[in-house]
């Protein structure tokens, strides 16, 4: 089976992404994060070499400023990601750790991330589980619901000792593009010989529906000698990002609406225009530099209705 998963992986396998045609441990490390949440096509086409460009190395990370991340980052979302990435750097940009022990010791990196990037950036013989392996692996194992300690166990059990980041990568593929949570291509499997759960893949693929907050926002666009009032947020969401300021909803100030989603809140956001406003703190941004500050696409869509 393992001869087969290589086999398919030397054909279907997505070699053109250019994380796994380095040996950059930095380079590794970056993609991990941004590939969580986020799609793969997205990472590579938008943010994956902009960033580097930026940040070339991770001393360059370390040394910039969080507000220059978090521009680079802007509209990726989860921003948390970005300051757990600065603040990772700033502690390892002298000696970047390459166990995993020591990796889960920066901010942001937890089993899956440290595993990734000791196996995918340095090789090491260890397995690897994010969500398309597990499914795999649960169908192939046949394993419903499985406890975590036990999924990295079969995921141990499995791996190819002789080829073990080939080995991860093409289950990450399968999972990806074959053995899918709907409608899996099982005929397309190079496993589904020995694998137990192609009869009803289904029950290995159940998930407990998400809940999701709803929230309103009254946001206030100010514009002053072509520059914007924006304020550092201080919430959960956001965090260290520049904000438009909120406002009492006045009917004839309304210029308009739109609906956003942020992790597990669900917005709907209304924009009223104001020419003057009692507010500390300001932070007055010239609209045609608004591209290199640190703002969310929450705050990209409301500048689509200053006339």
């Amino acid at each position: 089976m393992q001869k087969s998963l290589l086999k398919w992986y030397e054909i279907h396998g997505r070699h053109d992404l250019p994380w796994r045609n380095t040996k950059e441990i930095y380079h590794v490390y970056l993609s991990e994060i941004m590939l969580q949440q986020t799609q793969v096509n997205r990472v590579k086409e938008e943010y994956y070499f902009q960033f580097l460009e930026k940040f070339p190395t991770l001393e360059a990370l370390a040394k910039a400023e969080l507000s220059e991340v978090l521009s680079m980052w802007s509209g990726l979302g989860y921003y948390s990601r970005a300051r757990n990435l600065h603040a990772a750097a700033q502690q390892s940009f002298n000696n970047f750790p390459t166990s995993q022990k020591e990796l889960l010791k920066l901010p942001g990196i937890g089993r899956y991330t440290a595993s990734a990037i000791c196996c995918f950036g340095d090789e090491q013989n260890i397995p690897v589980v994010d969500t398309n392996i597990a499914r795999v692996l649960k169908r192939y194992f046949g394993l419903i619901e499985p406890k975590e300690n036990t999924l990295w166990s079969y995921a141990a059990s499995f791996i190819n000792s002789e080829k073990p980041k080939e080995h991860n990568l093409a289950l990450m593929d399968l999972g990806s593009l074959v053995c899918l949570a709907k409608n899996p291509k099982c005929s397309a499997c190079p496993l589904e010989k020995e694998c137990l759960g192609k009869t009803e893949p289904h029950l290995y693929t159940q998930s407990k529906k998400k809940e999701y907050v709803n929230m309103e926002l009254f946001y206030a666009l100010w514009i002053k000698e072509n520059k914007i009032a924006l304020q550092h947020s201080k919430g959960p969401m956001y965090k260290n990002m520049l904000i438009l300021p909120q406002t009492d909803p006045i009917e004839e100030d309304f210029v308009g609406e739109f609906k956003h989603a942020y992790t597990k809140y669900r917005l709907k956001v209304k924009l009223y225009k104001k020419e003057n406003m009692a507010l500390e703190e300001i932070e007055w941004v010239d609209l045609e530099k608004i591209g290199d500050a640190p703002i969310s696409s929450l705050t990209k869509k409301a500048l689509y209705f200053i006339p």
